[in-house]
């Protein structure tokens, strides 16, 4: 299809504007194929061309043309996109989709007042909890008191949320919290056996309160593997949430932050288990271009990304030695498989433990509908999204499954929980972790 010039295109008041608008030339290179349809989760769900990246990218055109105004009705097909990022892994034209919808986001947040309980919510989530640890941690801990003292079972039972749908939704998603979490406080972890390197591992914001084993688990797998780990103090949240909720100026600041606190610690490689974080981070470069104090350290931390699985297999990794016995089925989490390109190392991780029997999904890489506050900002279509993808877990005739992203884990334990299923959601580490261990604790 032949696009029109940059002279022939409309020059009215355009609603996108400024330094975080999307790019013009990221607008204009989607040539209207349509290759993306059969990936995006949205239109498969709805079969309407609004809900899909070719509609979205027709709308941004027209609202950044001024042929159409940027209004709530237009803005809904914009919330209801999961950032999965499927459509860039099968488009011919690279159109940098990502992109495109965090600008977008961002310059709705600038110009389209949204309601005033949203707001506050973002601003006590984005503002005060995020970007501060200690914070996180109290918040938890609290939550932790909650469900120890019997307050949640009390509150289901009853349904006192139900009024309140988005806290319910968060309710319904929070899993059993740790005993301990997993605090970042500087610690240096030894190697075992001859020393290869040195690491730091990202904490992040919410695996080290959630799924706080897991990153236990991931210190143990990298020491293991001859690889002295450091958890740097001063690291923060990486921006990942604040990023694809359009708060640009906000991942900015975290992102400078990290590279202080990672940069510092002069590692061999920056270590990250969760496949959303490792993409945010993957893209602090980009995202920090235009900084004159950060560009240059922000390609140089790029750079030395690693997703653990990524990692792992690059060495390469020591194969354990004790057998599971256990059929696996393994979730692509979006930001792994399509933003990272990321497919095959995870699943040679789990083809490498004894006894594994890893069994593929039909549709692996269709998204669970996590996409972080996706899950419950917008819970109808991410329930629609996760039920389908435990159907076609449970079609394996799987025991485990498998993933490495904490969103898509939650979402996933949360409805198989909520469903009865017998099915355990485990992080990829997680089972080469327990290889390690029954190795180390075999007779002999």
């Amino acid at each position: 299809m032949t696009q029109p010039s940059l002279l022939q295109r409309p020059t009215l008041d355009k609603p996108f504007a400024g330094p975080d608008a999307p790019e013009e030339k990221d607008l204009y290179t989607c040539v209207h194929c349509g290759l993306c349809l059969t990936s995006c989760p949205t239109y498969l769900e709805t079969g309407l061309e609004t809900e899909s990246p070719r509609g979205r990218i027709a709308l941004m055109r027209a609202v950044y043309e001024g042929r159409l105004p940027l209004s709530p009705q237009v803005v809904r097909h914009w919330d209801l996109c999961l950032a999965c990022r499927a459509c860039e892994a099968a488009c011919p034209s690279a159109v940098p989709y990502g992109r495109l919808i965090e600008r977008t986001r961002a310059q709705v947040r600038r110009r389209l007042q949204r309601p005033l309980r949203l707001r506050l919510a973002e601003a006590v989530v984005f503002d005060h909890l995020l970007p501060f640890p200690s914070r996180l941690r109290t918040g938890m801990g609290l939550l932790r008191l909650y469900q120890r003292m019997g307050v949640q079972g009390v509150v289901r039972a009853v349904r006192l949320l139900r009024p309140f749908p988005t806290l319910a939704s968060m309710d319904s998603l929070m899993p059993r919290l740790p005993d301990h979490f997993f605090t970042a406080r500087g610690q240096v972890y030894t190697p075992r056996g001859t020393p290869r390197g040195r690491v730091a591992l990202l904490s992040g914001c919410v695996m080290p309160l959630v799924h706080a084993p897991t990153m236990r688990a991931c210190v143990r797998v990298l020491t293991h593997n001859g690889f002295e780990v450091v958890v740097p103090r001063e690291q923060v949240c990486c921006g990942a949430l604040h990023i694809h909720a359009g708060r640009l100026d906000g991942g900015r600041a975290l992102a400078r932050q990290n590279i202080n606190a990672f940069l510092g610690c002069q590692p061999d490689a920056i270590i990250v288990a969760s496949a959303g974080c490792g993409s945010a981070m993957k893209e602090y470069a980009h995202l920090l271009k235009d900084d004159p104090a950060y560009a240059d350290k922000a390609h140089a931390f790029s750079q030395m990304v690693r997703d653990i699985h990524e990692f792992l297999v690059a060495l390469p990794f020591t194969p354990p030695q004790a057998p599971l016995n256990i059929t696996v089925t393994y979730q692509d989490p979006c930001h792994l498989a399509h933003a990272q390109r990321i497919t095959q190392a995870p699943r040679r991780i789990l083809q490498s433990i004894p006894g594994v029997r890893l069994v593929e999904m039909h549709n692996p890489s269709r998204c669970c509908g996590a996409a972080g506050s996706y899950q419950i900002l917008q819970r109808e279509m991410a329930e629609r999204l996760g039920q389908a993808k435990l159907e076609d877990a449970l079609s394996t005739g799987a025991q485990v499954l498998a993933t490495a992203n904490p969103g898509c884990a939650l979402q996933l334990e949360a409805g198989a929980r909520k469903r009865g299923l017998p099915l355990r959601v485990a992080y990829v580490i997680d089972l080469l972790d327990e290889a390690y261990r029954r190795e180390a604790s075999a007779p002999g």
